[in-house]
């Protein structure tokens, strides 16, 4: 049996009424025996008026046997009013319960202790500054009792942080990433929508959600390994998350009759181990090294600098071994199948490496370098130029030897900076050298050239007219 959405037919409030989204979404049934949910709140010196409006829009705006509870965890507030006088107020409303954490454990850990706690056969997470709208449970709830391994998202609209005003979003909105995995919001193109004929209160596919406003099933939760316990504070946790449903079976999806308001603010109230940008790019390189694949090459490459969290990403073997344990798929699959309109070239560049001057190629025989006349059938002469800024072969890469001048060959190494070269955009310091291979840890710009005599290459002092320090790839993926 299903019942309609909203009692007596309910538009949403204000940013909706009469509007076609509103109207298709008031007409929507669901399912008259969904689960009940748990909600968790997590909150840090919030504004009291704001976490009572947030508490408020739950209870007002929800069926209340769909609400099994709702938890508010103080992750360590240093604001009097958030200890005795918030317990003291939630007493009349006997579905609220309180977690005073006793120190400070972080965004995600404080949102695992929270659902430690639940009951509810479907944990909902919200921000502690949010106003969810008419119907906006039930559409969610309604996704997972369809499939027990689907992640329902609401459509998060804005509260304005300055006059609490609520503004509304365009829809056909989903969560993507770009590199070096930087959350953000992209439409749907407009041939896809045509293609697979959605409207707007179809679900939508959503290949990286935001992270903090969620619906799933209690147990499928944990099956999942919750969050990576390893991550500190905040930030990368949805990335975490949503590759691992993807990856490992489930699906993630934005339910555009749910709608939640968010006020996006300014200053985030949580200190950090370091600084926060350390702790993301920390969380970051932990996520990459487990769910990327072959692909975190491109994930460093667009963050340099990340390689050197790798010594401080704590211990991965538990993550690991549950990405086997669970059969996941490999990250190709997820690009191929969730996220395909994803920018992920395999190198910034692949082929023959060919010299301006002499019209030769690069090969690699009897592990030395060598200057043959280019033939694109020859394996020993197909090379990439690796996001890590390696010239590879397979497991070997062109680099300096110790011998002055002299190019040797190497195990590829991507921490070793040895083996690195500046070429094309790389070379912005020196623009006049973008046709070169710099070598990048060199005091003076030293560069990769042709030997005439020998059919060999050498390393010598970079000049821009020299013909002879001119490469060119067969085929660019970047600039």
């Amino acid at each position: 049996m299903v019942v309609n959405v909203w009692e007596q037919k309910l538009l949403y409030t204000r940013h909706l009424k009469g509007s076609p989204v509103g109207s298709r979404c008031s007409d929507q049934m669901v399912h008259n025996d969904l689960p009940h949910t748990s909600i968790i709140m997590c909150f840090v010196d919030e504004v009291w008026s704001t976490l009572i409006r947030s508490v408020f829009s739950v209870l007002n705006r929800s069926p209340p046997h769909l609400v099994k509870e709702i938890i508010l965890v103080d992750d360590s507030s240093t604001k009097a009013y958030l200890k005795e006088n918030l317990d003291n107020f939630m007493k009349k409303f006997p579905k609220v319960r309180i977690l005073h954490l006793k120190e400070r454990h972080g965004l995600i850990r404080a949102r695992l202790a929270g659902a430690n706690m639940a009951t509810g056969d479907v944990l909902t997470f919200l921000d502690s500054h949010v106003e969810c709208n008419v119907g906006w449970l039930e559409p969610l709830l309604e996704q997972v009792r369809i499939n027990r391994k689907k992640v329902s998202c609401p459509v998060i609209e804005v509260i304005n942080d300055k006059d609490m005003s609520y503004m509304t979003v365009d829809n056909f909105q989903r969560g993507i990433f770009t590199w070096p995995m930087n959350f953000g919001w992209k439409p749907i193109p407009t041939e896809e929508l045509k293609k697979h004929k959605i409207t707007d209160k179809d679900p939508i596919r959503c290949p990286v959600m935001a992270g903090g406003l969620f619906s799933i099933d209690r147990k499928y939760f944990y099956e999942l390994g919750t969050y990576d316990p390893g991550l500190d504070v905040w930030g990368g946790e949805n990335m975490e998350i949503s590759f691992k449903v993807w990856m490992c079976g489930g699906e993630i999806e934005i339910i555009p009759c749910s709608r939640v308001g968010h006020i996006f603010r300014n200053d985030n109230p949580y200190s950090f181990p370091k600084d926060r940008v350390k702790t993301v790019e920390r969380n970051l390189a932990r996520v990459a090294e487990v769910w990327l694949d072959e692909y975190k090459e491109l994930f460093y490459g667009h963050g340099y600098h990340l390689l050197q969290e790798l010594n401080n990403i704590g211990d991965l073997t538990e993550q690991k071994e549950l990405r086997k344990r669970l059969q996941c798929k490999s990250f190709q699959w997820y690009i191929d199948h969730v996220y395909p309109d994803l920018d992920a070239p395999p190198a910034r560049a692949q082929g023959r490496v060919k010299n301006i001057a002499l019209g030769k190629c690069l090969s690699l025989r009897n592990s030395s370098v060598s200057l043959e006349s280019c033939d694109a059938g020859v394996q020993n002469q197909q090379f990439n130029f690796t996001w890590l800024r390696l010239i590879r072969q397979k497991d070997l890469c062109i680099s300096p030897a110790d011998v002055k001048n002299q190019v040797t060959v190497s195990p590829c190494d991507n921490l070793n900076g040895d083996l690195r070269w500046l070429h094309k955009s790389l070379t912005t310091f020196q623009p006049v050298l973008t046709d070169h291979f710099v070598v990048e840890n060199s005091k003076q710009p030293m560069c990769l050239e042709a030997e005439t005599s020998h059919g060999l290459v050498q390393i010598n002092v970079c000049s821009p007219t020299n013909q002879l320090q001119k490469w060119r790839f067969d085929k660019y993926f970047t600039p």
